[in-house]
């Protein structure tokens, strides 16, 4: 960006639409609010405009370095982290026993559902916004917005939950207690009282690197991995070698719906991969590149996991498992106390991959969503000498920091489900949309039938989360809702054209895998305590107050904008056929 540019950047400050100029325009857009949400509600963008004209509005590109190698690298990097080395010891103490093998085989399932419908936007739509630019296009900008600030969350949540477990594995490399390197108040809430500096430290460390250079980041991450799968092939053989078939006795001592709770948290453990689709915009064959780095990247993680968890329960009774450093200990309890420092070692460099990949995509998203101007534009400027955005890097770097100081991590972790599994839910009801309704192509008749198998799908799978959250025995739920569920998507199948095609790569048995991934996290959903929904709600009522007096206005000016610069083009162009045409007629 040249000097005279950012000077118009910095003079414009954070919000350069007509709306917000003076009082009395402020006053005229807020009287406006209930046309301007219908607007924006109905408006939905299109490719070409979230592939070129969002991207114009950083001013210089983003760098295409980054092949599938790249991405597989990343994809692991980005998702086996604190998920596994925290909160399997967690889930398999207090929730499910050692039938947490299970729980993520279920999550993992979920995870790989979302990773199809992932691959195919970020194949058709190559660009940083990752979920928040597909369901821009699909299902308007409002949804995209509620999506937005979810996604925002989900980052800010997670980077810090993996930064306060780095705490906890280097207090064991260091041979102390985790609590040993914090700050505790004693007249402070038990779940924010335990101040975390030593996490601030690593996320400040990490988002440096992440400024410099994406290719960069790319090689840490791939060194640093390398490292981490082989510290991992050392617990699964030594673990496996030291196993006790007695701890396995008790399979599933919390039963089928211990499973399923413990699922939802394990969650977690898969979040990530999403990061990879914020970096097709760096990608340089989208097309061949991004579905073999996002599925198999994912494929290799589940079953990682599954050979973790598996060997941790069998090392260990599932009562005795330490929840803040569950791997080290296990190795303890064995007699193999040294190998608990190569563990901690394994488990840090896990994590820092973790915590890079998170704030490379989470400046990604909050790169993009600021070229719609939801929020300030400020946040969109990509350095030209690096290619990276530096503003939306430190913004949430600070904002990840001052969560990470104060949070723990079971109350991070639940919050942090419930806003991912929404918007995997919502980039599921995406692809539907994308492939049975096409402006101008979809007959109204059709239109109508999408909706109807839409409501069937996703009002049967909130049936059978409700039913299998509170239903402590029976089937006749079951037999109501399963039924409905295949009526909507059967009905979807047979009764509704696709009306748009993918160009590459597209989702599998559509509409069948899609409405599973629906079913699945919606199911997953009802199965988190009701705290967290209560956080939850308030933060989406924040978020809602800040899109009616800004955002809202902030982007319909923007929008109007891009409309008006559109209809000029089409005038001159015009324009200048009708001169062509005059001059080839004399």
């Amino acid at each position: 960006m040249s000097n005279e540019n950012t000077e118009g950047v910095l003079r414009n400050g954070f919000f350069p639409e007509d709306s917000f100029k003076n009082w009395d325009e402020y006053r005229k857009a807020f009287m406006e609010i209930p046309f301007r949400l219908k607007d924006r509600a109905f408006t939905r963008s299109k490719d070409y405009m979230e592939i070129v004209e969002m991207k114009a509005r950083s001013n210089n590109q983003m760098k295409k370095t980054l092949n599938w190698w790249d991405l597989i690298w990343f994809g692991i990097g980005a998702v086996v982290g604190s998920g596994i080395f925290v909160l399997t010891g967690l889930e398999a103490r207090e929730e499910v026993g050692p039938a947490v093998v299970l729980s993520y085989v279920v999550s993992g399932i979920s995870a790989l559902l979302s990773v199809f419908c992932y691959t195919e936007f970020a194949v058709e739509i190559p660009v940083a916004g990752g979920s928040f630019a597909y369901l821009r296009v699909e299902m308007g900008d409002f949804v995209a917005y509620i999506a937005a600030g979810n996604i925002l969350l989900e980052y800010v949540i997670g980077a810090a939950a993996v930064a306060r477990s780095w705490t906890s594995y280097f207090a064991t490399l260091c041979n102390k207690n985790p609590d040993d390197f914090r700050i505790i108040v004693h007249n402070m809430n038990p779940d924010f009282s335990h101040l975390d500096p030593i996490a601030v430290v690593a996320l400040i460390a990490i988002s440096t690197l992440a400024v410099c250079s994406t290719k960069a980041s790319s090689a840490f991450n791939k060194i640093a991995t390398i490292v981490h799968l082989i510290v991992i092939s050392f617990i699964i053989i030594v673990g496996l070698l030291n196993a006790n078939l007695q701890n396995y006795t008790s399979f599933a001592p919390f039963g089928t719906r211990g499973i399923f709770k413990a699922s939802a948290v394990l969650f977690f453990a898969y979040i990530g991969f999403d990061a990879v689709s914020t970096m097709a915009e760096e990608t340089k064959n989208p097309g061949r590149d991004i579905p073999i780095g996002l599925i198999g990247s994912m494929l290799i993680i589940t079953f990682i996991y599954c050979l973790l968890a598996t060997t941790l329960c069998l090392m260990q009774n599932y009562k005795t498992i330490d929840i803040d450093a569950p791997f080290s200990v296990a190795f303890n309890s064995i007699g193999w106390g040294w190998a608990k420092y190569i563990v901690a070692f394994g488990a840090l460099k896990g994590m820092t991959t973790v915590l890079l990949v998170n704030v490379v995509g989470a400046s990604r998203y909050l790169t993009h969503i600021s070229r719609t101007h939801m929020v300030p534009p400020w946040f969109a400027f990509v350095n030209e000498k690096t290619g990276t955005p530096l503003n939306a890097t430190y913004s949430m770097v600070i904002a990840t920091s001052i969560v990470a100081f104060f949070t723990n991590l079971r109350i991070l972790s639940n919050l942090l489900s419930i806003s991912t599994l929404s918007i995997f839910m919502l980039v599921a009801t995406g692809i539907l949309v994308r492939r049975y309704y096409s402006t101008g192509v979809t007959t109204k008749g059709n239109q109508v039938k999408l909706i109807v198998c839409l409501l069937l799908i996703i009002g049967s799978s909130c049936g059978m989360s409700g039913y299998g959250a509170y239903s402590t025995d029976g089937w006749i739920g079951w037999a109501i809702l399963v039924p409905l569920w295949l009526l909507g998507t059967g009905g979807l199948w047979l009764g509704v054209p696709q009306a748009k095609k993918p160009k590459v790569w597209g989702v599998p048995l559509v509409p069948w895998l899609p409405s599973l991934s629906i079913a699945i996290n919606i199911f997953l959903l009802g199965s988190i305590d009701k705290d967290s929904y209560i956080r939850f709600a308030i933060w989406s009522g924040l978020l809602f107050i800040y899109y009616v007096l800004i955002g809202l206005h902030a982007s319909y000016d923007a929008a109007k904008e891009c409309e008006s610069k559109h209809c000029m083009f089409q005038y001159i162009d015009k324009e200048m056929s009708n001169v062509e045409e005059e001059e080839s007629t004399n």
